[in-house]
């Protein structure tokens, strides 16, 4: 059994100057992401490696969610990837319960195209800021997950956690 914790980056700060990549998180993805760390651990959703884009927001992100600390590769092919790229990415770890923290659209479609179900929750479609969702695979290497094939097991977005009292 393997778990992928796939996470967009928490709400950055389009008034920074600078190019996209080194785009810093603005005051609400600095709050944000902490409660989504929290909200990780109160369920048990520990990650054992974690897969994270070269991007400014992103390492902020998982700075933030204060989780303990774990293998960590930093991989630019994350960076604004779409969902095949993101799943061939995925396919390279080994851990049991991958964090991979990234970007939309691809985040988006990528939890889309893994899941065999797709989740009732009028925000799944879009993957907003800092949304996260826990799908598991029934196999015994990253290597062999395929699409449609996850189950959906958890899904957050900042609001709705931060709203619950998990913030702190």
């Amino acid at each position: 059994m393997k778990r992928l914790i796939l996470m967009r980056h928490a709400k950055s700060d389009w008034s920074a100057s600078g190019d996209d990549h080194s785009r810093p998180l603005n005051a609400r993805g600095r709050d944000s992401a902490p409660a989504m760390g929290r909200w990780l651990k109160e369920h048990g959703w520990l990650p054992d490696e974690v897969l994270c884009s070269t991007a400014t927001r992103t390492r902020q992100t998982l700075a933030l969610l204060g989780l303990p600390e774990v293998a960590t590769r930093f991989e630019r092919a994350l960076y604004l990837a779409e969902a095949d790229e993101i799943i061939e990415t995925l396919r390279s770890a080994t851990g049991d319960t991958v964090l991979l923290l990234g970007h939309n659209c691809g985040i988006a479609e990528c939890a889309d195209a893994l899941v065999n179900v797709p989740l009732d929750h009028p925000r799944f479609a879009d993957y907003p800021t800092c949304a996260t969702s826990v799908i598991q695979f029934d196999v015994a290497d990253w290597a062999e997950i395929r699409e449609g094939t996850g189950d959906c097991v958890d899904f957050a977005i900042p609001r709705e956690v931060i709203a619950a009292g998990h913030s702190g």
